[in-house]
């Protein structure tokens, strides 16, 4: 890791990020697939049928970095959405709410759409109940799962460990700060200092555990690219395009300045399943990243 920048502001963000992101060009070949372990790691933690559609591959940069959340508990409504959004956006995410009704065999159903998914269960528990998560979580077609970073750097590495026994492509993302949360809500749970400099610590336990990427908000990308660096996989949820849409998300920004700022994927939810079209909100938040970029 990087060693912090000399500016009096530690969390300084960059002059700029220089990376090209072909969003206007899906099924680019300027990014390549994340690489994957050789056949000889590969174990029984990992089951994927040949021949099928691969929603454990992610491009970086992405041809599109728009994941869609579908965060509702009805099995036919998820597979609904998506299909109508299935050639408008880059994965799909299931949470807590989808995966507690469905279990695995819906998110193979929503797999089987041929997308990436962010399987987004948010770990946190004794390191060794959270290594046979993650090992559980390795056998489903998943690109990316999460874990709380303040679960410590016992429980992130055997996530880790367990995961890289399985020989498998899955990346392991630690949420930092939840995008619902502000500083006067650190200051209750008796967190000192701002939001920023908590997100750093709980970055720094991450990576020195050997996770692949964080989960922050839009507000944290530009400070975490500063001091991390261009290597860890940067997913951010907290997507609005103003404050009269930002539901129950405190720290917001548009989806432009998300990726001007450094992040790799951006995590869409109501601005495209509770719009009256959601094929054609997706359309609209691609054009204004092209038109940005």
């Amino acid at each position: 890791m990087r060693g912090r920048s000399p500016s009096s502001n530690p969390w300084a963000p960059p002059s700029r990020i220089s990376r090209p992101r072909p969003w206007s060009r899906p099924g680019s070949a300027d990014g390549a697939d994340f690489a994957s372990p050789p056949a000889s790691a590969i174990s029984r933690c990992q089951r994927q049928t040949a021949g099928t559609p691969d929603p454990l591959s992610l491009e970086r940069p992405p041809a599109n970095p728009i994941f869609c959340a579908l965060d509702r508990a009805a099995r036919a409504d998820a597979l609904s959405l998506a299909r109508r959004l299935r050639a408008r956006v880059g994965g799909l995410k299931l949470g807590l709410e989808f995966f507690v009704a469905n279990g695995p065999e819906g998110v193979r159903t929503v797999a089987a759409e041929g997308l990436p998914l962010f399987l987004d269960l948010k770990l946190h528990d004794i390191p060794n109940t959270v290594a046979g998560a993650v090992r559980a979580i390795a056998r489903l077609p998943v690109a990316m799962t999460t874990l709380h970073a303040s679960g410590g750097e016992a429980m992130l590495r055997a996530a880790r460990e367990a995961r890289d026994a399985c020989g498998s492509r899955l990346r392991l993302l630690a949420v930092t700060v939840l995008t619902s949360l502000e500083r006067r809500d650190l200051e209750r749970m008796g967190v000192a200092g701002s939001v920023t400099d908590q997100v750093m610590r709980l970055a720094e336990t991450a990576l020195a555990a050997g996770i692949d990427g964080l989960v922050c908000s839009p507000l944290e990308v530009a400070p975490l690219r500063a001091r991390f660096g261009p290597d860890p996989l940067l997913v951010v949820p907290g997507i609005r395009s103003g404050p009269a849409g930002a539901d129950d998300q405190k720290r917001t920004t548009t989806a432009a300045a998300a990726l001007a700022a450094g992040a790799d994927y951006l995590v869409v939810g109501r601005p495209i399943t509770a719009a009256p079209d959601p094929a054609a909100a997706a359309e609209a938040l691609l054009r204004e990243l092209e038109e940005a970029a």
